[in-house]
């Protein structure tokens, strides 16, 4: 079951990315990025990261998805114009996902036959669920990082609003 489960939410984490990509209106692109998040949740809730899932859905598909679709709101952003492409990204893109590609071929081919028959059962056999350590991480170790990230977005915000704002 728990399989199916991961098989399911996986392949429709791909589907909302790929969804994503290929939407030309900026409001699909943001609900097609929520499908992606709730995807997320559920595949960290059935490897037993309840903590992380409820984070996902809260911070990310929650507050961070209202976050953009008011920029996107508030910058108007309508129809785009369709563009051919450069061809640098031509040249450089396709050998990159390519190469990327095989990376992640290479570790998880390597994974796969390093865990052999075992799954990951390796790995969460003797995992706890500990929110006081995540916490403590969180808010003395990651704490730099976690407030770097919300100035930044503060600075997106600002940065939007000034485009938007009309000339008298």
């Amino acid at each position: 079951m728990e399989l199916v489960l991961f098989i399911l939410f996986g392949l429709l984490a791909v589907a909302g990315a790929l969804n994503l990509l290929f939407q030309r209106h900026p409001i699909n692109s943001a609900l097609s990025l929520v499908v992606v998040m709730m995807s997320l949740a559920v595949l960290y809730w059935s490897l037993g990261a309840e903590f992380l899932a409820a984070a996902q859905v809260i911070v990310y598909a929650g507050a961070i998805m209202v976050l953009f679709i008011f920029v996107v709101m508030l910058l108007n952003a309508g129809e785009e114009e369709e563009t051919h492409g450069s061809k640098i990204a031509y040249i450089a893109g396709i050998p990159g996902a390519a190469a990327i590609f095989c990376l992640l071929s290479f570790v998880f081919l390597s994974e796969r036959s390093r865990l052999g028959s075992t799954g990951l059962g390796g790995y969460l056999s003797g995992a706890v669920s500990n929110i006081a350590e995540i916490s403590h991480t969180l808010f003395t170790t990651l704490l730099l990082p976690f407030e770097v990230t919300s100035i930044l977005i503060l600075i997106a915000i600002l940065g939007a609003v000034v485009l938007a704002r009309k000339e008298l």
